[in-house]
């Protein structure tokens, strides 16, 4: 039977592993993120946290299991009871439904910040440059940028060339935002208006994955926090629970240090 898709999980893994050789990564990763949901992935370096979101993306391959976004497999087709991986094209085009901010900034250090927010619509929607660029133009006043547009990278702060990736995210009208420690790169004082950028955004109802170290974000935007280590998920369940009272020991451990 099919599935409607306003009911059906954005994105669904189901005993995911990922290895590099013999150094095994993910473990048979569960998680589940329906519509509109903000899930945040805590723990340790090396937890598989990130590996997990490049995963999402089809930036690697899983070895392993099912993993699903809106209720399609992510980088294969499944004909008869036989997985066929898709063609580099294809994988490309599903990659443009889903937006990635990444620790660093990543933004092109020759473009205006105009034109890297234009350039994924342009480049890989072939979308009209006019209207892209007014898009572009709106996006930026929406995370506080707007007398920025003509600026370089080199020019702005973290914080700022930060909001611009978000930006440039956006602008591909993405169905689900992953972001990987998006403010781990950035001075304290920055942090605080990259994350208003994200609360609005889960205000807004986007879908929303997010690896982070900011506590009080996944406490306060969160809907499910997922506490990973080794490579497994050890804890889920709604932030206030996992955050104040987390019934495991590798848990309390980490948050004790954290927190």
């Amino acid at each position: 039977m099919t599935v409607p898709a306003d009911t059906r999980p954005m994105v669904e893994a189901r005993a995911v592993h990922k290895a590099y050789g013999r150094l095994e990564v993910l473990k048979g990763i569960d998680i589940t993120v329906g519509r509109g949901e903000v899930l945040c992935l805590i723990g340790p370096s090396g937890s598989g946290k990130s590996t997990f979101l490049r995963c999402i993306n089809h930036l690697e391959k899983i070895d392993g299991g099912e993993l699903c976004v809106d209720g399609e497999l992510v980088g294969y087709r499944e004909v008869g009871n036989r997985l066929h991986e898709l063609k580099d094209r294809e994988v490309c085009a599903k990659r443009a439904e889903i937006g990635m901010v990444f620790q660093r900034f990543n933004l092109f250090p020759h473009m205006s910040v105009l034109d890297n927010v234009t350039s994924g619509p342009v480049w890989v929607r072939r979308a009209a440059s006019g209207a892209s660029r007014e898009r572009a133009r709106d996006l930026l006043a929406r995370v506080g940028l707007a007398d920025k547009v003509d600026s370089y990278p080199n020019q702005l702060s973290g914080g700022q060339q930060q909001r611009v990736a978000i930006a440039r995210a956006l602008a591909m009208d993405p169905k689900l935002m992953l972001f990987d420690e998006p403010t781990s790169a950035l001075d304290p004082e920055l942090v605080g208006d990259v994350l208003d950028v994200m609360r609005d955004l889960a205000n807004e109802g986007m879908t929303m994955i997010v690896v982070t170290h900011e506590m009080g974000f996944a406490r306060e935007v969160g809907d499910t926090v997922v506490f990973m280590d080794g490579g497994v998920v050890v804890e889920q369940g709604d932030p206030t629970q996992v955050l104040t009272d987390p019934q495991h020991e590798r848990t309390r451990s980490f948050l004790a240090k954290v927190l």
